[in-house]
């Protein structure tokens, strides 16, 4: 079984900078692609930013030079930096894998998810 807790959310002033972290655990062989997600209240979740294992970056347009995803894949953990937050980054921020466990399963696991509140 694999896991990934996220964490870091929290309660910040527009302007201000958070730094999310999602860990793996479990029976991992490998991680391929990681994701971070946000769902807004009413509104579908939606994807944020993509880090592949060799550190290919995607992110949408809303957040390009703002927010910065990494990963350290010696700790099968990926980051969110996240500065200039702006109310409309509002969201909770979920952690997506692809992952392929131990027994050779290509699993797609999500995190429980990390409330970011951005107060104006």
């Amino acid at each position: 079984q694999v896991q990934l807790v996220e964490s870091g959310g929290g309660l910040v002033q527009a302007g201000g900078s958070l730094r999310l972290s999602c860990a793996a655990s479990g029976s991992i062989f490998s991680i391929n692609v990681m994701d971070w997600y946000r769902q807004a209240p009413g509104k579908q979740r939606e994807l944020v930013a993509r880090i592949t294992s060799h550190g290919s970056t995607y992110y949408t347009d809303s957040v390009k030079g703002r927010f910065t995803i990494s990963r350290d894949n010696a700790k099968n953990t990926v980051y969110l930096q996240m500065n200039s937050l702006k109310p409309e980054d509002t969201a909770v921020y979920y952690c997506n894998a692809a992952v392929v466990d131990g027994s050779g399963s290509y699993l797609e696991v999500w995190g429980q998810g990390t409330l970011v509140t951005v107060s104006s």
